[in-house]
């Protein structure tokens, strides 16, 4: 069975039976009626996912990984703040009036910066390390940015990654703020390891492990029902990640760079509320 969802059961088993609930607080979320929405959580959380095993995608829930890879690389390759080239509209809430998100997300990794080697954004500067000097320990990037936090709709939530190289594998460390459990936890863990794969592709290295750190990792009070009943579910197991061997360019991966092959997942009988 898959391991990903080993690690989303017990930790959603952690945070029901050991987790704390905020409701003695005003919060900041609403549901759609504007209730508030509170959550049971867990303090410092971390999993780790060996990329070298299997594909860590949830099984007892459909993850629809196209979807995510399109939000990734809406980020990481367009380093886009404009929701218009989002094919989905998991942003749409989040924009302003010119239909950006603010300083957020992909504007912060394209902000160029002058290095002896020249001129390059984050991104560009992790595939220079990754290439030219893949022992240092300096090979990061961070969305975290105190300069521009009140220009953007939506401070990051998963805002830093940390790339390390031993031998010719590539290994990297997600750090994460807050984790909504339900409905990112899986969306998360399967973007950042596709990130990882594509890195280490056109670097001519090989994908390693995913540490995933979450600060805050909680429970929405209307998702609870719905989380009790999928940690009941039997897995199935991993499936197989196909990735174009041709893409030599971290600029030239498409979403049709990437499939699942025996992909099969338990279907979600119920709309998930999303707070806002």
């Amino acid at each position: 069975m898959s391991n990903a969802d080993l690690q989303f059961i017990q930790t959603c088993k952690d945070i029901l039976s050991k987790g704390v609930w905020d409701t003695d607080r005003s919060v900041r979320p609403r549901w759609e009626d504007g209730t508030p929405a509170h959550t049971i959580k867990l303090f410092g959380v971390v999993n780790r996912y060996n990329l070298q095993q299997e594909f860590p995608i949830i099984t007892i829930r459909r993850q629809y990984l196209k979807s995510a890879i399109d939000e990734l690389l809406w980020i990481w390759q367009k380093k886009s703040n404009r929701v218009a080239d989002l094919n989905s509209h998991i942003w749409d809430a989040w924009a302003d009036k010119q239909g950006t998100i603010g300083k957020a997300y992909g504007y912060q990794l394209g902000v160029k910066h002058h290095y002896p080697q020249g001129d390059m954004d984050q991104v560009d500067r992790v595939l220079w390390d990754l290439t030219h000097d893949p022992g240092s320990r300096r090979i990061m990037t961070n969305l975290y940015n105190h300069h521009d936090l009140s220009e953007m709709a939506l401070y990051p939530c998963a805002y830093s990654m940390t790339f390390n190289v031993s031998g010719n594998i590539l290994n990297g460390i997600l750090n994460q703020r807050s984790q909504d459990m339900l409905t990112a936890n899986g969306w998360n863990v399967m973007q950042y390891a596709i990130l990882l794969h594509m890195f280490a592709q056109v670097s001519g290295l090989v994908a390693g492990e995913l540490v995933h750190v979450i600060a805050d990792a909680h429970i929405y009070d209307r998702h609870v029902p719905i989380v009790e009943q999928l940690i009941q579910r039997t897995p199935f197991d991993a499936p197989t990640l196909w990735i174009d061997p041709s893409v030599k360019n971290f600029y030239d991966f498409t979403v049709d760079s990437f499939r699942l092959e025996g992909y099969q997942s338990h279907p979600l009988d119920e709309k998930i509320p999303v707070a806002i």
